[in-house]
């Protein structure tokens, strides 16, 4: 599949489905409480989009049975929404891809319920602290790989796996384009990022070791190898003339760095 470089109008679009996503995330937040299923999240989730005129692309998508994943603990993406009542010390990934007037938003975030451990609180922080130095590489003529070259180096410092059996991906006119964007990658591989390309930065941190397993009855869930906690946070990202902007950032995080991203290159 080639690479899709984005006219305005079309980044219009991607953005307001990512300003949608962003938005439920925002709303999800109340809920994940002691004591609510995992399935009822996901029912918000589905009366929410449809309420504004959105779908979600994971539903049905090859066979994936619900409108977000939910994953707890040891899940590392994918989890599937079910009967699982959320427990306090539990940490939870929702993420969320929206279809809205043809166009994708996908974005991801941690919620902690209630009171969680010193380490799984740890392990939510560096997650979210890779998302945003793999950010700080997008900007035209960087190499896609210092992306995963930050990412692994600041998740290994802390002893932690760097996931790869999964990575971030093109998005936008489709729900997975060129360029996959490994979140562990040599320094300065990989092609030049362009003005006009959209695509998913989505970490997956584990605590203990990087590979993960696949459920064997639902063909979905991915779980750490060793049980241990993982975590994950996702943005979709434009890549502008100068810099870049996040179209799923709807409080302002990145605006005041987006067009500073090119001060942080890294060196040959």
């Amino acid at each position: 599949m080639p690479l899709i470089l984005k006219n305005a109008e079309q980044i219009d679009g991607i953005r307001a489905s990512g300003h949608l996503a962003a938005r439920i995330l925002l709303e999800v937040e109340s809920i994940i409480v002691p004591g609510n299923s995992t399935k009822s999240i996901d029912s918000f989730i589905v009366t929410y989009m449809a309420d504004h005129g959105a779908r979600a692309a994971t539903l049905n998508y090859k066979g994936y049975p619900a409108s977000s994943c939910i994953s707890v603990n040891e899940v590392v993406c994918h989890g599937i929404p079910g009967n699982y009542s959320l427990q306090e010390g539990d940490i939870v990934n929702v993420d969320i891809t929206t279809i809205l007037n043809g166009y994708f938003g996908d974005t991801s975030k941690m919620f902690m319920v209630g009171a969680v451990s010193e380490r799984a609180a740890k392990l939510v922080q560096i997650t979210k602290e890779c998302l945003d130095l793999g950010i700080n590489q997008c900007f035209p003529g960087n190499f896609l790989g210092n992306i995963g070259y930050v990412i692994g180096n600041h998740a290994h410092s802390f002893g932690y796996g760097v996931v790869y059996e999964f990575c971030g991906h093109g998005v936008g006119i489709k729900f997975h384009e060129e360029p996959e964007v490994s979140h562990i990658a040599n320094k300065n591989s990989g092609i030049r990022l362009k003005p006009g390309m959209t695509f998913t930065i989505e970490p997956m941190i584990n605590e203990g070791k990087a590979r993960v397993k696949i459920d064997k009855n639902d063909g979905w869930t991915a779980r750490t190898i060793d049980g241990k906690l993982s975590a994950q946070f996702e943005h979709t990202i434009a890549i502008t003339e100068t810099g870049y902007e996040v179209l799923t950032d709807i409080i302002g995080e990145y605006n005041s760095k987006a067009e500073k991203a090119s001060s942080i290159a890294i060196d040959n």
